[in-house]
């Protein structure tokens, strides 16, 4: 088994990145959490990583926080949620306030992460309640923020990471349009991805 990844970042991108370790390009599956820490191109990478081995596959799936693995782990041995839903839920909200959540048995908060219905939710709850209790919750570094590039180029990023949590194209679409217009052409890639999906979990609220 992979526990862990240092190399070159080759590539990134909303939801993936390949790691060049010593000639070897490693395609690893990180959360948006990840996402937003990793350095520049071409710079040196080190990640937590879980192998999630299939009939037909082996996957890794990276993460920069030891408490983003240690999530990850519990949500993957909750009932009916596999290692894509788990990185989904990290990419939706962080550990900081995902493990308040659970404590509170705060449902709203959990569906309105894409890809999280309320029996799902409710599951979640039930079986980490006193799992969460565990996972420490040091406060994040940020080392590497993407820069601000056009918005063209912004939006497409969006719209790429929400397409990865589940969202169809016609939502994600809207949903990074309406944040652009939310934050301005000065913001961030986090501060996109954040606004557009505070935009979901809005549209969410009143359609129920």
């Amino acid at each position: 088994m992979i526990a862990q990844l240092r190399g070159l970042l080759v590539s990134k991108d909303p939801g993936q990145i390949v790691i060049d370790v010593n000639g070897v390009g490693y395609q690893v599956f990180v959360p948006l959490s990840t996402y937003y820490q990793l350095p520049e191109i071409h710079q040196d990478v080190f990640l937590r990583v879980y192998t999630h081995v299939r009939e037909d596959a082996i996957q890794l799936y990276g993460f920069h926080a030891l408490e983003e693995k240690m999530t990850f782990e519990l949500l993957t041995g909750v009932s009916g949620i596999g290692p894509r839903l788990a990185a989904n839920i990290l990419s939706g909200i962080a550990v900081e306030e995902f493990i308040p959540a659970i404590l509170e048995g705060d449902i709203a908060r959990l569906k309105a992460i894409p890809g999280v219905g309320r029996k799902t939710a409710e599951r979640i709850i039930l079986e980490l309640k006193d799992k969460v209790l565990g996972v420490p919750r040091a406060g994040r570094v940020v080392v590497g923020h993407q820069p601000s590039p056009e918005r063209d180029r912004t939006i497409e990023d969006v719209v790429s990471a929400l397409l990865n949590l589940g969202c169809s194209r016609k939502e994600a679409s809207a949903a990074a349009e309406a944040a652009h217009h939310a934050v301005g052409d000065g913001a961030d890639f986090e501060q996109f991805v954040k606004q557009a999906l505070k935009h979901l979990s809005e549209g969410t609220g009143k359609r129920l």
